[in-house]
């Protein structure tokens, strides 16, 4: 089982995604600060990744604080939540454990006056919300497997297996595991996903790991692989989901499903009930976030591109709910129009 994060008595472990495929080194990281700022630095990454991290690092500030008094504890548990909300602004997964870990301090704090059993119930909280995400995961292979069928091959975009989660499964690549499973031939193609390579270093590593077979490509290439006959279907996750279905991934995915749609190949989105913001009414009012232009002009430390140039570097981008076929939950499958479907498994989770 591949664990990209997982609490330890002295810390949190990450398996540092930034070396993969070519080093598999596990970092111990001591302090909310160094969680923290491994999401940012994308040691860990995936939206439901990221709100696992989050909350374990919430989970450590507040035991190793020495406030000695409740009120103390909470002084630096806010600080600590604000220090976390901070680090990357697309993935609401991140949001949705924050405000999961505050209401559990919260009760915790209206039923005792112990700070060290409000410590250990705060982890106790930071740790089911891992277990409850491997659990989504693998309901969400079980519903996707479903659509996907024998023989097919799916074409992916970024990584959402198990590296982007809580281990194990996965969202995307966790349909594609759940065919698997139910006995169906299946097999990937893994779009490279510039600028950060995360389908190729990261979504094809995972795959081979798990014998599954997974033929990498450019980005570029998508479009010819699909008008080949080569493309069963197109399965990628989510960061944040809005109420009507648009859906907020990785940069480049919005052109997948621009020629999924030419090619008449149908588009499914995977992503537990907690990627879905019924705040917002459209990917209008989701955050984008921008990252270095380093990734751009470089590969590792090898410059690519001319000094001095302008560099536009999304880390996202929103592709429409009307490209969607379907978004794949852990609590069912939604179909358009989204504003329906979707406010009933959330509100029925």
């Amino acid at each position: 089982m591949i664990k990209p994060v997982e609490w330890a008595a002295d810390g949190i472990i990450m398996l540092d995604q930034r070396l993969l495929p070519a080093e598999e080194r596990y970092l111990k990281l001591r302090s909310y600060e160094e969680v923290a700022d491994a999401i940012r630095q994308m040691v860990v990454r995936g939206a439901p990744a990221i709100g696992i991290a989050a909350a374990m690092g919430i989970a450590l500030g507040l035991k190793q604080s020495i406030g000695t008094s409740v009120a103390d504890l909470e002084e630096d548990f806010e600080y600590i939540c604000e220090t976390m909300s901070r680090t990357r602004p697309t993935a609401v997964n991140l949001f949705w454990a924050i405000e999961r870990m505050r209401a559990a301090f919260q009760k915790a704090k209206s039923e005792t006056s112990d700070v060290e059993e409000i410590k250990q119930r705060l982890i106790a909280e930071a740790r089911a919300i891992h277990e409850e995400d491997l659990a989504a995961n693998r309901a969400i292979g079980r519903f996707g497997a479903e659509l996907i069928p024998d023989g097919a091959t799916v074409l992916t975009h970024c990584n959402a297996g198990a590296l982007a989660t809580g281990g194990d499964y996965g969202t995307a690549l966790g349909v594609v595991r759940g065919a698997r499973d139910a006995g169906k031939r299946v097999a990937v193609i893994a779009d490279e996903t510039r600028p950060f390579l995360q389908g190729a270093r990261l979504t094809a590593w995972e795959l081979a790991k798990d014998g599954i077979p997974v033929t990498l490509i450019t980005d570029n290439m998508a479009g010819h692989v699909m008008k080949q006959g080569k493309v069963s279907a197109v399965v990628v996750g989510a960061d944040r989901i809005a109420a009507n279905g648009d859906t907020a991934n990785k940069i480049g995915t919005y052109m997948v499903a621009v020629l999924a749609k030419e090619h008449n190949i149908p588009f499914y989105v995977a992503a537990p009930i907690s990627t879905i913001d019924l705040s917002i009414p459209s990917g209008d009012q989701i955050p984008i976030e921008e990252r270095d232009p380093s990734e751009v002009t470089q590969l590792r430390d090898q410059r690519i591109a001319p000094e001095g140039i302008d560099v536009y570097n999304p880390a996202f981008d929103v592709t429409p709910n009307e490209l969607i076929t379907a978004i794949i939950t852990d609590k069912g499958v939604a179909r358009p129009p989204y504003t329906q479907s979707l406010r009933a498994l959330v509100q029925g989770a």
